[in-house]
């Protein structure tokens, strides 16, 4: 990705988080966070990463009212960032929080599962 492609994004990434918590009213977003915005070289697509909080039916729901409200998006962004075209907007949830929470989860598994062992093996346990 260019340097224009990345500023385009970051600006992308602040309005868009301003657009969708204070702009759309439909129920069926809940409380979401702009985690990255991917624009292409050509600035012609933009991928928009998101997290929602809540569950599997949560996160559905609100990705189905974000592409719902994609064209309104699209148009608040044209207003907002002087770009010849708006790229074209696709939103994705981003897996990336539950990844590193699930990584966590099993590192402290391994760590409470060894801890046992080492104290039969009669090692100090030094926490």
């Amino acid at each position: 990705m260019n340097i224009r492609a990345t500023r385009v994004g970051e600006q992308m990434k602040k309005e868009l988080s301003d657009i969708i918590s204070r702009r759309l009213k439909d129920p069926r977003i809940g409380f979401v966070t702009v985690t990255d915005v991917r624009v292409t070289g050509d600035l012609q697509q933009a991928k928009v990463y998101i997290s929602v909080l809540g569950d599997d039916k949560q996160r559905e729901n609100t990705l189905k009212a974000l592409e719902k409200a994609k064209g309104f998006i699209r148009s608040e962004i044209g207003q907002r960032i002087r770009l010849r075209k708006t790229p074209e907007i696709f939103f994705e949830i981003d897996e990336t929080m539950e990844y590193g929470s699930r990584i966590e989860q099993l590192i402290r598994q391994i760590s409470s599962d060894d801890h046992p062992a080492k104290e039969a093996d009669g090692e100090p346990n030094n926490g």
